[in-house]
């Protein structure tokens, strides 16, 4: 997994000839902000996620979509959105070019005759469960330098935030 090749505790680089100043510059307070270590963080994953799922003509949110399908047969958009907070329009050309792939399917809702309930296909049941793995080995890659008990810690914290 790349990593940064400069950290706030390695030492500043010895001073440039003639203009007295390093060539590392003082960020304490940028990594004062919560924003600011989970921006470079989420750089990091993130780039490994876009290259370990270009197999699966995946991205960050057709992941999220399949898998939340895959735990939830059936789950109206409706219910999506509200679990990724992402708006119903970009919800719909999201689910026509997974349902083009023939990755879900469209079904009845059983208990609401106005919605349609979003199943996986067969492919996309088969896409997905690879995906999945892919990505617990990306996870466990990404987090490598933690402790089991530091991610659950920092995953948790991270939750605070938004949920």
């Amino acid at each position: 997994m790349p990593r940064p090749s400069k950290n706030s505790s390695a030492k500043a680089e010895p001073a440039a000839p003639g203009n007295g100043k390093s060539d590392q510059l003082d960020a304490r307070m940028l990594e004062a902000l919560v924003g600011y270590n989970a921006r470079r963080a989420w750089l990091i994953i993130s780039g490994v996620f876009a290259e370990r799922m270009a197999p699966y003509g995946l991205k960050q949110i057709d992941f999220s979509v399949l898998s939340l399908l895959a735990h939830n047969p059936g789950a109206t958009s409706r219910q999506l959105c509200n679990a990724l907070d992402i708006l119903p329009p970009n919800l719909v050309s999201l689910v026509a070019t997974l349902d083009s792939r023939g990755l879900i399917e469209r079904k009845p809702h059983p208990h609401d005759g106005r919605a349609v309930g979003l199943h996986l296909t067969e492919a996309g049941d088969k896409l997905i469960r690879e995906a999945e793995q892919t990505v617990t080995q990306l996870e466990a890659d990404a987090s490598a330098r933690l402790t089991a008990r530091e991610r659950e810690t920092l995953i948790r914290l991270l939750q605070k935030i938004y949920l």
